[in-house]
């Protein structure tokens, strides 16, 4: 870390534990940093940065020396990855002709000292790798790196079961144009969204865009493996794993009183604010942690790291790369960011519990605000299968009362999200005239035919699960998981695909593994 006063290594660690931090990349591979991390469980990437990278491409003997002092020294340390160079195209596009040399050496002396299985070689790779990332699907890599490079480094993460690792920055993009790009499009917040007339899918946020042109790109390259197209060139590998990505505070670099020196922010965006950055934070967190995929890959698992832990004040270059931290050196938090539970960061007071608040729409506001609004919600997590044609909620068919059913239905999901850029209100008493989808006519849940057995259960949970159900609940830790059971996880997987799909007989069949019934079930404090 580039920081003035910054707290010692085991106090970064006492840092790391008490916000649930579970996961690290380090930009080199620091001693007492390693050292500190030892017997803790949290995952460690190190790194072999940028001015090594020749020395680890020209000498096996040096890549095994760095390996046994920086990786096999600390046995205690639960290091995962080597980021071997950063963002090479970009930052030393000289090197690259010793990036995958430099990979392979690395991954030998991996495998020499018998750590191949448990540490991943990745490389870090920034964007302008490729040409174009929108519309995605017209993402392709830049023409002096697709075959030359990007094919064998790929063929690479194949045969060693690692994957393509990327850093994406949708603040910069927004910095760099920002008469170009609309900034909620960039924080998550509601808003229009932008069509990708090549796959006809329709994108709510920078982030998944940029996601899935790399995809597109990959899709676009051939292997050259002796074997044929390999697990990520051929799609079924669909994971999205980044190093980095976040948004800049704009808060100053060594406390919040060094946000009252402009002189250090003169060249830093507007967009670079602390709450600016909290919303982008806690809704990519979210994100992940929803497990929703990408438009163009919805079952993808994405997994990555918030860049970055600290301020930097010692850091070169752009003023605003100093100010991406979650805390000042001295470990002052400079926003709230939640890696547990985070939801988006909030607009409106917490709501009382669940039942007693309700979120409604604005009528106040144009029906074009409402109709954006209302888009986002049902694209991001909402049930909206009532207010379609024919179903319960469908009438009255207004703007206003199909707004407030899926801004009521995304907050009740959201655990108090209600805000919609001013579109939507919390109140504390039922709404004159709201529909509830679950009133008798509707009242059906779906769950699991236990005498079916488990084997058919699982692959049926499986197929829920992959097909638009949303499983976050029943993952360990959450409010559905206990019970352990088959029957229970199953039961809540049906259910909600279920509710998603009409509650219609046949959304509940599951090849017979599924049953409709019409008394609320209930498992333990699991309601469905």
């Amino acid at each position: 870390m580039m920081a003035s006063k910054l707290i010692k290594p085991p106090a970064v660690v006492q840092l790391l534990k008490r916000n649930g931090i579970t996961m690290v990349h380090l930009y080199d591979a620091n001693p007492e940093a390693l050292t500190a991390l030892a017997n803790t469980n949290i995952k460690v990437g190190v790194s072999l940065p940028n001015q090594y990278l020749a020395l680890a491409a020209g000498s096996t003997l040096y890549a095994l020396q760095w390996v046994q002092s920086n990786v096999k020294a600390y046995p205690g340390t639960k290091i995962n990855h080597v980021a071997v160079g950063n963002e090479v195209f970009h930052q030393q596009p000289e090197l690259t002709p010793q990036l995958l040399p430099a990979m392979k050496n690395i991954q030998a002396a991996l495998v020499s000292v018998g750590l191949a299985d448990a540490v991943k070689v990745v490389t870090p790779i920034a964007l302008d790798a490729l040409t174009k990332s929108f519309p995605p699907s017209e993402g392709q890599f830049r023409d002096d790196i697709a075959q030359s490079v990007m094919r064998p480094l790929i063929d690479f993460l194949d045969r060693t079961g690692s994957h393509l690792t990327f850093n994406y920055y949708p603040y910069l993009a927004y910095r760099d144009h920002p008469d170009q790009i609309n900034l909620d499009y960039v924080l998550f917040r509601p808003n229009k969204g932008q069509l990708d007339k090549g796959t006809g899918l329709m994108y709510y946020n920078m982030f998944d865009a940029m996601v899935d042109a790399v995809f597109h790109a990959v899709e676009k390259l051939s292997s050259s493996s002796e074997h044929g197209r390999g697990r990520i060139l051929s799609g079924s590998d669909s994971s999205a794993s980044f190093i980095e990505s976040g948004s800049a505070n704009g808060g100053g670099t060594t406390g919040p009183a060094a946000a009252d020196n402009l002189g250090e922010q003169k060249s830093v965006s507007a967009a670079a604010t602390p709450a600016n950055a909290q919303t982008y934070n806690n809704n990519l967190i979210s994100k992940i942690l929803r497990g929703t995929g990408t438009p163009y890959k919805p079952n993808a698992v994405i997994s990555g790291y918030i860049f970055s832990l600290f301020n930097e004040d010692l850091k070169p270059g752009d003023d605003d790369e100093r100010s991406f931290g979650l805390f000042y050196p001295n470990g002052t938090p400079v926003y709230k960011v939640d890696f547990v539970n985070p939801g988006p960061a909030p607009a409106t007071p917490t709501p009382t519990p669940a039942g007693s608040s309700w979120c409604t729409a604005n009528a106040a506001v144009s029906d074009k605000q409402l109709q954006d609004a209302l888009d986002y919600a049902c694209a991001n997590g909402a049930d909206c299968s009532a207010i379609q044609p024919g179903k319960t909620c469908y009438q009255p068919n207004t703007v206003v009362a199909h707004a407030s059913y899926a801004f009521n239905d995304f907050y009740q999901r959201k655990s108090g999200t209600c805000d919609f850029n001013g579109a939507a209100s919390i109140v504390y008493q039922k709404p004159t005239g709201t529909c509830d989808a679950s009133a008798p006519a509707a009242a059906s849940w779906c769950v699991a035919n236990t005498a079916v057995g488990d084997t058919r259960l699982q692959a049926a949970l499986d197929y829920a699960c992959s097909n638009g159900a949303d499983c976050s609940a029943i993952q360990r830790g959450g409010r559905c998981f206990d019970p352990d059971t088959k029957e229970v996880h199953a039961s809540y997987a049906f259910n909600d695909y279920y509710k998603r799909n009409g509650r219609t007989e046949q959304s509940c069949n599951f090849d017979g593994c599924g049953s409709v019934v019409h008394q609320q079930p209930k498992y333990g404090n699991c309601v469905l």
